[in-house]
């Protein structure tokens, strides 16, 4: 690799031929404010916050897309440099709503930030401010575009990550805007509620829907029985919203945390992935036999369900039918669990903590009322969690580790790996290898579908059956996997995909994080509580057990089915 001189305020150093002069600052340790530069996307420079000087050009270039040269002489500090900068961030502030104290993205906004690192004490115009209606009426996803700077950010993850080009710019100038198509509403699109967009949105001009005040109440109404889940992704992030660094396992502080908010009964989503598995991987042994169609695809991701009913309806007969853990979760919530305790399912509320903005649009799909009842009643994300843990004054810290409740808060590893791209996939292997062969799996740990790789393959002995399987994660890979068994060219058995990048540590209601290397970290957190996890395989649950012996029946019977399995069903939007 060629490497060049540069100087950068002074201080001489090498980078690679190429290297654009915000990352050659960052080398040497200046860090250059962007806003319309993400590190996993593709740099357009929008924004004009990261303006520089370079001796001998006349123009203030954008550092994220000006390449570095031999010799060249850079300077980030300059009056001129500080000058552009600022007038760039009042130009956006003029034209920003000022509300800052009530903003969901307050103390975590990037305009917010900027503007306090530059100094910015009173802007210095006033005019003609834009005003667009909320687009608030999907589950998932509240969309301001009064909040929105035109960085681009949203577009390029919907279309480089996601390969979903949901947004587009649209007019030019003072009216420019960020809009679906024709300006419909994203419950009028082909979105998959996934939240990528709101995940890397600098401001809050796209969030996550609050349903935090509906919580509250019920919480509060003491003829309601309360009862919540949390999912495997939840307890290796939660702590990143609470001022923890990233990768911090907190699963009993978390548990402590959410009796002290008022629930009566806190359990664990681990408890119905290990369910999945048994549900799932007999429905895969079925399928290997010739009763359905190969390869089987998972099911438990929704926004990668949406997907598959907006763009691949003649393929969904090759998903699972079993339901996703969080439903399953509910409907034995408001059918086992009720018949358990002894309450009536109408007083009880189920509660999920979810990883996914899109599990909130999953649970109030009309399938999704096997139970008699909504078997969700509400999806809270990581970061709403957060959010209330901080409104009751609640010390996380200080917190003691507490244990989950039982029955339903009796889990396995391999339950908590569904958190990670490729742990479904893993956590059936462990299963289904021991159910065929009859033969304890020496090795549970199968590490060729881990890692952040965005198409994974791998071939298993099952017994006499060489076991073909892949991974995807990411809408964008999800696509090139289904045009493969679109194609006919897929000789899988079976496919893991998961919409959101790294799987479900990284869906869009996941704390907001700089970290680079976020993804990785919590996966190794995952991983971690796996490797520490008595029990290993679903299987081997004894929560699981009793609830087969003495309630459900078989895996895949009648009961099962009724209660822990769904179709699908083409969506015409968009």
């Amino acid at each position: 690799m060629d490497m060049v001189n540069v100087t950068v305020d002074g201080r001489k150093i090498q980078v690679p031929q190429g290297t654009s002069v915000l990352y050659a600052a960052r080398t040497a340790g200046v860090d250059i404010p962007t806003l319309c530069h993400h590190p996993e996307l593709r740099p357009e420079g929008n924004c004009r916050v990261c303006l520089v000087e370079v001796e001998g050009v006349r123009n203030l270039p954008a550092s994220c897309v000006y390449p570095v040269n031999e010799g060249m002489v850079i300077h980030t500090n300059s009056p001129a440099v500080r000058d552009a900068r600022k007038m760039v961030v009042e130009l956006l502030l003029a034209n920003h709503p000022q509300d800052c104290l009530s903003c969901q993205r307050s103390m975590n906004c990037e305009l917010q930030t900027i503007a306090a690192d530059l100094g910015i004490r009173k802007v210095r115009f006033d005019g003609e401010r834009k005003q667009h209606p909320l687009d608030e009426a999907n589950p998932s996803i509240v969309r301001d575009q009064s909040k929105c700077i035109l960085c681009g950010r949203c577009i390029r993850a919907c279309s480089e990550r996601q390969g979903v080009h949901v947004y587009s710019f649209a007019k030019r100038g003072f009216n420019a805007t960020v809009v679906p198509a024709f300006n419909q509403g994203l419950h009028q699109v082909a979105c998959t509620y996934c939240g990528q967009c709101a995940a890397v949105c600098p401001t809050a001009a796209i969030v996550v829907k609050d349903d935090t005040q509906p919580i509250w109440q019920v919480l509060g109404d003491p003829k309601k029985h309360v009862v919540v889940q949390t999912a495997p992704a939840v307890r290796v992030a939660l702590g990143e919203a609470l001022g923890m660094e990233v990768g911090n396992v907190v699963t009993g502080k978390m548990v402590a945390a959410l009796r002290r908010l008022g629930f009566d009964k806190v359990f664990d989503t681990d408890f119905s992935a290990d369910l999945t598995i048994m549900e799932e991987g007999t429905e895969l042994l079925g399928r290997l036999k010739g009763k359905g169609k190969l390869p089987m695809i998972t099911s438990c991701s929704p926004g990668w369900v949406n997907y598959a009913e907006l763009l691949y309806p003649d393929l969904l007969d090759h998903l699972s039918t079993a339901k996703s853990p969080q439903q399953m979760f509910g409907a034995l919530v408001k059918t086992y669990y009720a018949e358990k305790s002894k309450i009536d399912p109408k007083d009880i509320v189920s509660v999920s903590i979810m990883p996914c903005t899109a599990k909130k649009a999953e649970a109030v799909r009309e399938e999704m009322k096997s139970s008699g009842y909504q078997d969700v009643d509400f999806v809270l994300t990581t970061g709403e969690l957060g959010r209330m843990i901080k409104e009751a004054g609640i010390d996380f810290e200080k917190l003691p580790e507490e244990e989950y409740d039982a029955p339903m808060g009796i889990s396995t590893g391999a339950g908590v790996i569904f958190g990670a791209t490729g742990g479904v996939m893993e956590a059936a292997l462990r299963t289904v290898y021991e159910v065929v062969t009859g033969q304890e799996l020496e090795c549970v740990d199968f590490k060729s579908v881990r890692g952040l790789d965005g198409l994974k393959e791998a071939t298993v002995q099952v017994g006499d059956t060489a076991v073909k399987v892949a991974v995807a994660h990411t809408l964008a890979n999800a696509k090139l996997m289904m045009d493969k068994v679109r194609a006919g060219e897929a000789d899988y058995h079976f496919i893991e995909i998961m919409a959101c990048p790294g799987g479900c540590i990284g869906g869009g209601g996941q704390p907001v994080t700089s970290c680079e290397n976020f993804r990785q970290r919590r996966i190794d957190a995952i991983y971690g509580c796996d490797s520490c996890s008595t029990l290993r395989k679903s299987h081997e649950n004894p929560a699981i057990k009793e609830l087969y012996a003495t309630w459900l029946g078989e895996p895949n019977g009648e009961k099962a089915h009724k209660l822990l399995h769904t179709h699908y069903h083409p969506q015409n939007r968009g």
